[in-house]
């Protein structure tokens, strides 16, 4: 592989954003793959998958660099040479790569990979509350999958296109995909591509959404006709996923506290074509009240640590503290209480996360159906999904009934 100059440089700046002035890694990544119309899409995907990289291996790369924060640009060409040594990816002779020590990155790679901590590039927090949380041995695994690249996965729009109608449409486009068993309407890209520029796209036959987070909506069970609320929409992946099993029958009150999640949720309905959403923002608990006991159907997909999708975002890593978990746990349970009031009589609640841990998951269940509003549910079924069995991103959801 040969180093351009202005994509490494646009790889710098980028991680200069992401490490020292602490903003959202895909955030600053699509401001800068539009900063150049002539990069073509293998330009930017270098700077696209070589910043995510360095993000996901930040601790290992500082660490064999010698370097601590704040990251000057200095440091930051020493932890891309980090980078393309333990590539094989040769540097040219510019002045920021002079001296580049490539044993000596070997050797402390090699020294360091002895130790979890290091070799999964995790802070220290995490690692004892993954082995906790999960046993070392599961978490083992798990973290090796959380920290491998994901996968490309689309969701087809039923209301507008069949799964191997859409597979035909993008082979024709030169985007190869396969289907995925068990996940009807998923489509996983052979290789990466810009997908979001597809005509395909633009007439809303295809969302990007995981295939774990596919399942969500199927946990719910929900049929034409019926009046289903999604409590926590944001921009309403899972709002649109129900819209297409209800075949735009019967009516979805996607809710959040959110205004400007919902407004973008608008703007995927009426590319998806999804007639049967009505958005509204959560201003007070009174908003939730009005609908005491009248849904068929409740999704709560609760905020979350988000363990379970580290793979696509690997900067939460270090944005994530440990009393966040604490906090979030407090407000996963409020949640569970207040939302699950309007579940009416014989109607089901489904429970949700984009985690991994048994705290934020299984035991806030059992905490909910020891509590008051608890009493008035019982357990149907749930489901664990990790990384390292599935492949697909960590995910958990129960299914309850209201007696």
């Amino acid at each position: 592989m040969r180093l351009h100059r202005n994509l490494v440089f646009a790889v710098i700046d980028t991680l200069t954003e992401i490490f020292n002035e602490h903003k959202y890694a895909d955030k600053v990544v699509t401001k800068t793959l539009k900063r150049d119309k002539r990069w073509g899409a293998r330009d930017r995907g270098f700077i696209a998958e070589t910043t995510y990289e360095i993000v996901r291996w930040k601790r290992l790369y500082a660490e064999i660099a010698d370097i601590k924060e704040h990251y000057s640009r200095e440091n930051l060409f020493k932890v891309f040479c980090v980078w393309a040594v333990l590539r094989g990816i040769e540097l040219p002779d510019w002045k920021q790569f002079t001296g580049t020590p490539a044993r000596r990155i070997k050797g402390r790679f090699d020294e360091l990979s002895k130790d979890r901590r290091f070799k999964e590039s995790i802070p220290d927090w995490m690692d004892t509350l993954g082995t906790n949380e999960l046993g070392e041995s599961l978490w083992i695994k798990e973290i090796n999958a959380l920290n491998k690249q994901a996968p490309v996965i689309l969701r087809t729009n039923t209301l507008k296109c069949e799964t191997k109608k859409l597979r035909s449409i993008l082979a024709e486009h030169e985007i190869v995909c396969e289907t995925v068993p068990n996940y009807p309407e998923a489509l996983q890209l052979v290789e990466r591509a810009n997908v979001f520029s597809t005509q395909a796209f633009k007439d809303g036959l295809f969302e990007v959404q995981d295939a774990s987070s596919q399942l969500v909506a199927h946990y719910l069970e929900v049929q034409p006709g019926m009046r289903i609320v999604d409590t926590c929409a944001g921009a309403g992946g899972k709002t649109l996923h129900i819209a297409a099993l209800t075949k735009n029958k019967g009516q979805i009150i996607a809710m959040d506290i959110y205004e400007n999640k919902l407004k973008e949720l608008k703007r995927r309905a009426r590319r998806a074509g999804a007639h049967n959403i009505e958005p509204r923002v959560i201003n007070s608990t009174k908003d939730i009240k009005k609908l005491a006991n009248k849904a068929d159907r409740v999704l709560i997909d609760a905020p979350c640590s988000g363990l379970g999708i580290l793979r696509r975002n690997p900067d939460a890593k270090w944005k994530l503290q440990p009393e966040f978990i604490a906090a979030i746990q407090q407000t996963q349970q409020e949640i569970l209480q207040s939302y699950s009031r309007m579940v009416k009589p014989g109607g089901k609640l489904v429970y949700a996360t984009c985690s991994i841990l048994p705290s934020e998951n299984q035991h806030q269940v059992e905490k909910f159906l020891k509590s008051e509003a608890g009493k008035e549910f019982s357990f149907v079924k749930d489901q664990k999904i990790l990384a390292h069995q599935s492949g697909f991103d960590g995910f958990y959801m129960a299914l309850m009934e209201k007696k």
